[in-house]
């Protein structure tokens, strides 16, 4: 298995593995890394440990192994962070970092090097006077699943790592303008895979004032444009076709359960 790299922002790359229908029903979903480019390289997601032969030879092939030094995820679950172990034992320079509530949880256990808390408000400066990289982490918690979520925005370029949210089925291509809101209700439709609808619109109106040109999105094509704008539109569509009476009707009552 083959990843696909494209650059979706300047020295910011997306590593791409599309799993098909057969095993992703109903049309197949992309796995998705972000590898930010600078004096010390930072990695946004892993990928499962059966996708590190492919994430690890692009990164080795953008970077090279021996320079990667930050590894960072939204939350716990295999392909946020399946291989974050073998990359450890891959990259003598790499360091987990992730917020407070992330480590505490679970990170502290599971790493074999011990991650770093990302401070609330910490700037990760991660360039140099050459290639400026300034990388900010926001909590998400519950949004869109597990307590510890978190999502990235590099200033320079106004990129937010938004993780799963905005996930689309398939295998659209690396980066696009067209508008995603219609594509992600429909993954979400199939998936339910959002703990706090409430929680989510709030958020993501909470991000959209970041204004990113660039929202790098774990599952499905990255969009380029108004990310703003975007986001807020995400918001709106999530709250018309997830109010709590369509919730509801979509799984029925406990009683229909049983029944």
């Amino acid at each position: 298995m083959e990843a696909r790299v494209d650059e979706i922002a300047d020295r910011i790359y997306r590593i791409s593995t599309y799993v098909p229908p057969e095993a992703v029903p109903p049309r197949g979903f992309t796995f998705n890394q972000f590898l930010v480019d600078g004096e010390e390289p930072l990695l946004y997601h892993t990928g499962m440990q059966s996708l590190f032969p492919a994430v690890s030879a692009a990164v080795d092939r953008l970077v090279g192994l021996d320079r990667l030094r930050w590894i960072a995820f939204s939350h716990v679950e295999a392909d946020e962070c399946g291989a974050m172990n073998a990359f450890l034992a891959a990259c003598p320079r790499a360091g987990v970092i992730h917020g407070a509530t992330g480590v505490n949880l679970s990170i502290a256990d599971l790493a074999d090097r011990e991650p770093r808390i990302w401070e609330p408000g910490e700037v990760l400066e991660i360039g140099d006077h050459a290639l400026r990289r300034r990388v900010l982490q926001f909590d998400t918690p519950h949004v869109p699943h597990n307590w510890e979520a978190q999502v990235l925005f590099e200033q320079e370029t106004a990129t937010l790592f938004s993780g799963d949210l905005g996930t689309q089925l398939g295998d659209p291509p690396a980066l696009t303008d067209a508008d995603l809101v219609d594509a992600a209700i429909e993954a979400e439709e199939a998936f339910r895979q959002t703990s706090s609808l409430t929680a989510y619109a709030v958020t993501l109106r909470q991000l959209a004032e970041l204004s990113p040109r660039t929202v790098a999105i774990m599952h499905g094509a990255s969009f380029h444009g108004d990310g703003g704008a975007l986001l807020r539109r995400l918001a709106d569509g999530y709250e018309q076709r997830f109010d709590d009476q369509v919730f509801a009707a979509s799984t029925g009552t406990l009683t229909e359960l049983v029944d």
